[in-house]
């Protein structure tokens, strides 16, 4: 008994392109009119009313021509913008069109004079798309379609298919009233809601499956697909109110993803993280060894923010999940707030501002001083120290940085061998150390009376770095005029009440760890962490991970990518290719990075495979993770 294949029939308009092409039609026929968006407007209404149904689609398309006033010259113009706006999970997948062109047919009602010349770049030829076709005058202006024509009638899509006495099962991908119709009339077998380009409700509500993405129908169908796992299949946790921004763009690239505005407690996020693949946190939400063992499907974690203390890397690295972070995007944020604070402090801004609040006019120069010709003493010269250098001196400040790694000066900075040959010159001493828990207490009682007296201390970087109790003392005894604290060692997790000694001093300026909270430095995470969470997912780039080895390599397009996550000892790769050998597989590239712990390599492979070899993989011992890309 031979067996009879599937037939896939796909819609044209919104599915296999992104627009309505009559709407595209419309903008370019009707560019420079006075009424030109009205009209426009009035064609989508008319589209979207045929495609729901709620009008025949002969009153559609009547009335969407006679508004189009269009010529015969305006389609090669059409086709060419057509071709630039093929849907994007459609052109990634050429390969199956090509592959199964025997088993695709297109029925739409749009017209074969512009879908002709786009399909057939797929393979599929013009005996294989059934559609309308215009009618024109003698001067070559679009007046009407072939009224005879079935897909010129209302569900005239039902009698097309049924003309066509298609064997086999019969599955129609599409976007509209007049897809689903074919599946509910009994003449086609399942309707998939093609939901990438638009989400009509009326389609979705009645389809068998929503596709949002042709690579979510071809996995359904395990069909072959430019990549092995749809997008719209792994799902992203993103916590703490991080910039919409980061939504968008992980969401436009086809990913799930949920946004939560809040931190989790850990009982909270153990619950939450099951099933989900990509995690994104601000610095409240801690990712301990309790919440990774729950999280069995994740694979990294972005923090949209400079530290990672939150996160614990070394147990997260054991489990193969990558962690990226946004080292740079918010350095001068923090930087331009440490020359605000530094102004301020030194003209006694804070203290002038709470008397006139208090309704006492004090006009007074005493206490208030320029910073130019002052000694800025910088404690951290990373990223945001060398940048603060220099503003700092180009307002006049002489500067002085103390670094334990050998740090090249910036401008005129000067070097201090020692933090006591900072402290002792500094007029400002301003802190920007690393979240290493080494350095808690780094500025105590001892750090403090080393300050040149009347000194002022600026915290922009961790709380615990500074002993809050020995800071109070030296502004009550006058060891220091004044400080700006932005950070504390207890921080609440969300908005509310909050306590710290250091309130009700008059010459202390308080803020709740806005350093980087600038629209700027947020918009400029949510661009960062989210591009380097989609090399990870999309090609297996970990450069800049913080946990993981670095491995920067091309996206493939003609070949399998495998990635293999495993504990670092002798003999894994030998293991990895011997299992390669025996299932034949040709490698075209394979690309190793190891740290101290893990090793992870990506493999290249150029031919079909059997999926026996992804179990193999698996079963390599001491893998941590294994993934195929595409």
């Amino acid at each position: 008994m031979i067996e009879v294949g599937r037939k896939y029939v796909f819609d044209f308009d919104s599915t296999l392109t992104r627009v309505e092409a009559l709407d595209v039609l419309a903008e370019m026929t009707l560019q420079g009119k006075s009424n030109r968006e009205e009209v426009i407007d009035e064609i989508q209404k008319i589209t979207n009313l045929g495609i729901d149904g709620d009008i025949s689609f002969t009153e559609s398309l009547e009335r969407r021509i006679k508004l189009l006033k269009a010529h015969k010259n305006d389609l090669e113009g059409l086709v060419q913008e057509l071709r630039l706006k093929i849907s994007k999970s459609i052109a990634s997948n050429k390969e199956f069109f090509e592959k199964f062109s025997e088993d695709i047919y297109v029925i739409s009602c749009g017209f074969k004079e512009f879908i002709d010349p786009i399909v057939l770049e797929y393979n599929i030829p013009s005996d294989r798309v059934y559609a309308n076709t215009f009618e024109f005058d003698e001067e070559g202006n679009i007046i009407g379609f072939d009224e005879n024509n079935v897909l010129a009638t209302h569900n005239g899509k039902i009698q097309c298919l049924k003309n066509l006495d298609l064997d086999g099962e019969v599955q129609v991908i599409g976007d509209g009233y007049s897809d689903y119709v074919m599946r509910e009339a009994g003449i086609a077998h399942k309707f998939f809601a093609y939901t990438e380009n638009v989400h009509r409700d009326k389609a979705a509500d009645n389809a068998d499956h929503v596709t949002p993405n042709l690579d979510e129908f071809l996995f359904v169908n395990d069909l072959p697909r430019n990549i092995s796992y749809p997008k719209n299949r792994i799902k992203i946790l993103l916590l703490e109110d991080v910039h919409p921004v980061a939504f968008d763009n992980l969401s436009e690239d086809g990913f799930s993803v949920e946004l939560v505005k809040t931190s989790l407690s850990e009982e909270q996020l153990v619950e939450k993280i099951k099933g989900v693949h990509v995690l994104g946190i601000r610095s409240k939400t801690q990712v301990t060894q309790k919440v990774l063992d729950a999280a069995n499907k994740l694979l990294v974690v972005g923090a949209f923010c400079i530290g990672t203390t939150q996160i614990d890397l070394d147990y997260s690295r054991k489990k193969g999940v990558a962690v990226f972070n946004a080292p740079y995007s918010n350095t001068r944020s923090v930087v331009e707030l440490a020359i605000g604070h530094i102004i301020m402090l030194m003209r006694n801004v804070f203290t002038r501002s709470t008397e006139l609040h208090g309704g006492q006019w004090n006009k007074s120069a005493v206490n208030s001083r320029e910073v130019r010709g002052k000694s800025l003493g910088i404690v951290g010269y990373g990223n945001i120290g060398k940048q603060l250098s220099v503003l700092a001196e180009a307002i006049g400040m002489r500067v002085y940085y103390y670094d334990i790694d050998d740090k090249l000066a910036l401008g005129n900075a000067v070097r201090c061998g020692t933090l006591e040959d900072l402290l002792s010159v500094s007029d400002v001493v301003t802190l920007h150390i690393d979240d290493n828990k080494a350095n808690k207490n780094f500025i105590g009682e001892r750090e403090l009376n080393r300050m040149k007296n009347g000194a002022m201390l600026i915290n922009l970087s961790r709380g615990f770095v500074v002993d809050i109790q020995a800071l109070v003392n030296a502004l009550k005894n006058g060891k220091l005029a004044g400080a700006a604290i932005d950070v504390y060692p207890e921080e609440p997790s969300k908005n509310g009440d909050f306590v710290t000694e250091l309130q009700g001093l008059s010459n202390v300026i308080l803020t709740p760890h806005v350093g980087g909270s600038t629209e700027e430095a947020q918009r400029n995470i949510a661009d960062f962490v989210p591009n380097k969470i989609m090399d990870y997912i999309n090609a297996g780039s970990t450069v800049d991970a913080v946990n993981f080895p670095s491995i920067r390599l091309p996206k493939q397009t003609n070949a399998h990518r495998f990635l293999h996550i495993h504990k670092n000892v002798p003999g894994i790769m030998a293991k990895i290719n011997e299992v390669l050998a025996k299932y034949e597989m040709n490698i075209m590239g394979q690309y190793l990075s190891t740290d101290n712990d893990v090793g992870y390599v990506i493999t290249d492979l150029d031919k079909e495979y059997n999926k026996e070899v992804i179990k193999a993989l698996k079963k390599v011992e001491n893998t941590i993770k294994f993934r195929v890309l595409y």
